[in-house]
């Protein structure tokens, strides 16, 4: 039995996930939500691997896996998103997961991934692969601080990609279903944490830093 936890701020994503990979019998899959329940599992059960969602609110994929490590350093993490993955590979590899996997793969692909991280493996998607370099890899770090120290909320990552589509904080807040106030604080918070001053250096520095998925947002 291979004991894991996954780790998704969508409950119907989580619950889906966990039926695909327990079908079989091999798998018993433990939902979180958010941090707070991952360590009493993990001093409690013999975790074999995380399957950690990449964006969630309040605390992304990579600065949780920090935080999982600094406490459990033989913890195997394999980072899960909805998000284009070339847009955070050097990122994820820094921070010594064992893993990632798109959302979109298949049951195969999950289970492949999850396999060769418990040997100490990784299974690289081809275009990804095709990224890496014999050299040193130079890291994009801000002047003012590492790109680490970043930490964008989903709610942010979604007003970066409304703004780069060039909607209005009006049309913003109506499709997030907040008022207008509170998306122009969220916006406000946003250029303090990118230490900009427009619209347009923010989505300069986002793109410079890959903190923008390439993905469209549907009206």
């Amino acid at each position: 039995m291979i004991n894991m936890i996954l780790v998704d701020d969508h409950r119907a994503v989580a619950e889906g996930t966990k039926a695909l990979l327990e079908q079989d019998g091999r798998f018993f899959v433990h939902i979180c939500s958010d941090e707070s329940g991952i360590y009493g599992i993990m001093e409690t059960t013999n975790i074999d691997i995380l399957l950690i969602d990449l964006y969630m609110p309040g605390l992304n994929g990579v600065e949780l896996s920090k935080r999982i490590l600094d406490n459990f350093p033989h913890a195997r993490i394999i980072i899960y998103t909805g998000f284009d993955l070339g847009q955070h590979f050097n990122l994820i590899v820094e921070t010594q997961v064992s893993g990632f996997i798109s959302k979109s793969a298949s049951r195969e692909q999950i289970v492949n991934a999850i396999e060769a991280a418990l040997r100490d493996e990784v299974v690289i998607p081809i275009q990804l692969f095709r990224q890496l370099r014999r050299g040193p890899m130079v890291s994009a770090v801000p002047k003012e601080g590492k790109l680490s120290d970043i930490n964008l909320t989903k709610r942010e990552v979604y007003i970066l990609m409304a703004i780069s589509e060039g909607r209005t904080n009006k049309e913003i807040a109506q499709q997030l279903n907040y008022s207008q106030r509170t998306i122009e604080y969220s916006i406000t918070n946003l250029f303090d944490k990118l230490q900009v001053k427009s619209r347009t250096e923010a989505l300069s520095k986002a793109r410079k830093y890959q903190l923008l998925p390439i993905v469209h947002i549907d009206d």
